[in-house]
């Protein structure tokens, strides 16, 4: 099951000892105002935290200190509400290793025209500290988030929120461990990749497994463990038996049910929270996992199929990110399969085999068991529904060998047409932004995969955020994409990033 810390965000305010302590204590008010503010609004995931006012070298650089080694800090927030020398912040700033957000605002939203004196510009220059303060933060080089506009804005209020579940997913990224079973499908290109640099960029552990290691954890799972499980499938699916018999079909189910508990013992045991699987390598399992990856990925896991175990580690990445998220939508693997090109209707079929996540569905899914070409196993059971309407974004993680970029695609996901009777998959349909032609042109320039992690849930600049974060290159296709400058951003980047 997905577990993450009970995560904070520390709200430090910058100052100095100028103009007395009567002004220090208005900004200690004014801030403490400003996080209770903040976390009564109900738009944030995560509680902030009010901190002193910050108005020396020492105490800047143990602030800073402290949140590194209190793990439940994800991210320190920012804002100089006087002005604040920026060279009393460069030694906690060198010493910092979490996100942080420099928030810029100011305590008042309007003018106080007809009784504003020299006291209250002295006390209230944001516009004057934040500059000093971005200034360094630029000089150095630091990576940051900046959210202008007035603290009680909603707009201000939702970016804070976006930006603290990036964070979440920059402090998390060092601790996401995937599991492969087998290898890479064979002479596939875009499923390999650097391990090693991905540990360095990303803090990413990808381990490999004999399959028959992990098949012995399914043979180890009793029948009553199995039994109770398939009756949690039938109470929550809908069963298509289309034909076959009903005892031959719950055999089949419960191989799937056999395989996830199986699966998620042997996840937790050898602390892994993202996993791959090869058809071409299943060893002593009856089965594709399928049913039983589904559920898994609904749990929380990630999942890359044929080894891919950069999309493994993004599908976990962004399922950490939407976490307790309201009303959310779903996250999952996804596949690029075929293309509908009837002008007017054009869209991409989006699948897999077996593993859809079920989180992403629009309908109640339902268990089918089919035969499947691939594996040489017997018949698979796995969830099979259409995903939901709305917009997304589809994203791709690819080693060019020197390094790695992210590519970001704004996408709009449809209910196609027509049903697909003969179809035994779950599937979405959506088509790229800024239209099927240009959108699909950009992502093969770019280098995009086939497997993709894709959301509902996330936003095109928190996953920029998160690639900032991670020193790694974001390349964005949305409604304002046009060939020839992102052909040049292309170029741009690889002089860039080389």
């Amino acid at each position: 099951m997905l577990k993450t810390r009970n995560y904070k965000f520390w709200f430090c305010t910058g100052s100095q000892d100028l103009y007395g302590d009567e002004c220090l204590a208005h900004v200690a008010a004014h801030s403490k105002e400003i996080v209770e503010t903040l976390n009564k609004s109900g738009v944030l995931p995560y509680e902030v935290v009010w901190k002193p006012t910050l108005i020396t070298n020492e105490l800047i650089r143990k602030t800073f200190n402290e949140a590194n080694n209190d793990p439940e800090c994800a991210g320190v927030i920012t804002w100089m509400h006087t002005f604040s020398p920026a060279k009393s912040w460069i030694l906690g700033l060198q010493e910092y290793r979490k996100p942080l957000l420099h928030l810029h605002t100011q305590y008042n939203e309007e003018i106080p025209y007809a009784t504003m004196d020299m006291d209250f510009m002295n006390e209230n220059q944001a516009a004057h500290g934040d500059r000093e303060y971005a200034h360094i933060l630029t000089r150095m080089g630091i990576e940051r988030k900046v959210v202008v506009g007035f603290w009680k804005d909603a707009k201000v209020q939702e970016k804070i929120a976006g930006w603290m579940r990036t964070a979440v997913g920059i402090v998390e990224s060092s601790h996401i461990r995937v599991m492969r079973i087998a290898d890479n499908m064979r002479n596939v290109a875009v499923t390999e990749g650097d391990k090693v640099e991905a540990q360095l960029k990303f803090g990413w552990e990808i381990d490999a497994y004999p399959v028959n290691e992990i098949a012995e954890a399914v043979a180890a799972v009793s029948a009553a463990d199995t039994n109770a499980l398939v009756e949690e499938y039938y109470s929550k699916y809908d069963i298509a038996l289309e034909g076959r018999d009903p005892e031959e079909f719950k055999k089949h189910v419960a191989v799937q049910a056999q395989i996830e508990l199986g699966f998620e013992r042997f996840l937790e045991e050898k602390n892994y929270q993202a996993i791959v699987t090869h058809f071409g390598d299943l060893g002593a399992l009856q089965q594709l996992p399928g049913l039983a990856i589904q559920r898994l990925m609904e749990k929380g896991y990630g999942f890359g199929a044929e080894g891919d175990w950069k999309v493994a580690a993004m599908v976990r990445l962004m399922k950490i990110m939407t976490a307790g998220m309201k009303d959310a939508k779903g996250t999952s693997m996804m596949e690029d399969y075929t293309y509908n090109l009837v002008k007017g209707k054009e869209g991409i079929i989006q699948s897999h085999m077996l593993e859809v996540c079920p989180s992403i569905a629009g309908v109640k899914p339902m268990i089918k068991c089919q035969p499947l070409s691939m594996g040489n196993r017997e018949d698979p059971a796995r969830l099979v529904f259409t995903s939901k309407e709305g917009k997304g974004i589809a994203t791709s993680l690819v080693d060019l060998g020197n390094r790695f970029r992210l590519i970001i695609q704004d996408v709009d996901c449809k209910l196609p047409e027509h049903d697909f009777p003969k179809l035994p998959t779950a599937i979405n349909f959506w088509t790229p932004q800024p239209d099927f032609y240009t959108g699909t042109e950009a992502w093969l320039l770019a280098g995009g995969a086939h497997h993709t992690a894709f959301s509902y849930d996330l936003t095109a600049e928190q996953m920029g955020d998160w690639a900032a974060a991670m020193g790694i290159e974001a390349v964005y296709i949305d409604k304002n994409t046009n060939i020839r400058d992102f052909k040049r951003d292309l170029m741009l980047g690889n002089a860039f990033y080389r």
